[in-house]
């Protein structure tokens, strides 16, 4: 006979999901995110060097470290690699730029077959659009903020 309290009936489920679901090896997913992520960091950290030993600025290093890595996660997510390193390292994979790149490949992939314009142009900032719009608003933000302190004599840094 069912319980006639459903607080009851809540707590035999949630112990039965409980029982159930496979217990998730933290510690494996921990030390398979933070090598990844590290390895992708060092990639970049390698190509900054190269960068730097080729004469470019610390700046300009930097903005082509970001186009590569960018370009090299969407590539990698066109042939549905990332997806598989992003299963296996988690976070480690996605924490990067490189997941930005991803987060905006994957939805226009996918509905690709509703047009470009409306498929690929309509679905592609559906994850990362969010972050694009509080990003420059809050970059926006703070510059007017910089700008009325800068304007008042008032040092910052």
């Amino acid at each position: 006979m069912p319980s006639e309290n459903p607080l009851e009936s809540k707590q035999e489920y949630q112990k039965f999901v409980e029982k159930k679901s496979p217990n998730s090896p933290i510690l494996k997913n921990c030390f398979n995110a933070f090598w990844v992520g590290g390895l992708i960091c060092t990639i970049g950290q390698i190509i900054s060097n190269i960068c730097k030993e080729r004469g470019f600025d610390i700046a300009t290093s930097g903005t082509i470290v970001s186009i590569i890595l960018i370009g090299f996660a969407a590539f990698l997510t066109g042939l549905n690699l990332f997806n598989k390193i992003g299963k296996f390292a988690g976070a480690g994979s996605l924490i990067p730029i490189t997941g930005f790149a991803n987060s905006i490949v994957s939805p226009a992939m996918e509905y690709k077959s509703e047009g470009y314009v409306m498929g690929v142009g309509g679905k592609m900032f559906t994850v990362a659009g969010p972050v694009l719009v509080f990003g420059i608003s809050a970059s926006i933000l703070v510059g007017i903020i910089y700008l009325i302190f800068n304007t008042q004599s008032i040092t910052l840094v």
